[in-house]
């Protein structure tokens, strides 16, 4: 890959980092969970590149005025590849007016699909969503006297993920639930771009905590602040 100098796989910015990746007509698959573990420079970056009718693989939309719901705004995004997208009034407006394309997927079987886009499996059987619409339109089969769908996997031309640590080849550490979706859109990626808050050089972080190896990541984004926004916030009330 280019961009690439003595620090390895670190690049300048996420805007650098996208500018010879990103074009229209392309299929991304973008980590994260709600707001959860989402890359926001590179969405960002996204969006200010200006490419369209990007099919977007992530399990949420983000938010209005958040996450992917930038993308949403600004009309980029032709078509979602998804499993819950209910925090998103403009996703539910552009779906509802025919203006927004929406594959829905059980959330396993979108995670088991990325999983096997990134392992080279072509397509797999699950007992999940057999006899409701999800399996309309798809191949069932029998085994054992149950019924299953054919699922097919998913590949992406760019994956852009989020993680807490990386060092400068490009080894990932994610930090909590902020691991969720980001490791199977990496390695369903052709090309990753991974946005870190943290690098190190190569060997300070132990062989045994590396969550994912650097031989899926591309390009490196040093984000060390970012906003990282909470969905929803629920506190008990106070008692009088």
């Amino acid at each position: 890959m280019g961009n690439r100098t003595s620090r390895g796989k670190v690049v300048a910015d996420a805007r650098t980092a996208l500018a010879d990746l990103v074009a229209d007509g392309q299929t991304l698959a973008v980590g994260g969970f709600g707001l959860c573990g989402i890359p926001e420079a590179l969405i960002a970056a996204l969006r200010d590149s200006g490419v369209k009718d990007l099919t977007v693989i992530s399990n949420n939309a983000g938010v209005d005025g958040f996450g992917l719901g930038l993308l949403l705004e600004t009309r980029q995004i032709r078509k979602m590849i998804s499993s819950y997208v209910g925090e998103n009034k403009e996703f539910e407006r552009q779906f509802l007016s025919g203006e927004l394309e929406l594959e829905f997927n059980p959330q396993g079987t979108l995670a088991e699909r990325l999983r096997a886009g990134g392992a080279g499996i072509p397509a797999f059987y699950t007992a999940t969503g057999y006899g409701t619409v999800v399996a309309e339109g798809k191949e069932t089969r029998e085994f054992g006297g149950k019924h299953y769908v054919l699922e097919t996997a998913l590949v992406a031309d760019v994956a852009l993920v989020k993680a807490w640590k990386a060092d400068t080849a490009g080894n990932l550490v994610f930090r909590k639930t902020a691991r969720n979706f980001n490791p199977a859109c990496a390695m369903a990626g052709k090309v990753c771009v991974a946005e870190v808050e943290e690098i190190v050089e190569v060997g300070a972080i132990d062989p045994d905590q590396v969550h994912l190896p650097g031989i899926y990541v591309d390009r490196i984004v040093h984000n060390p602040t970012p906003e990282k926004r909470i969905e929803q916030r629920t506190v008990r009330q106070e008692n009088k």
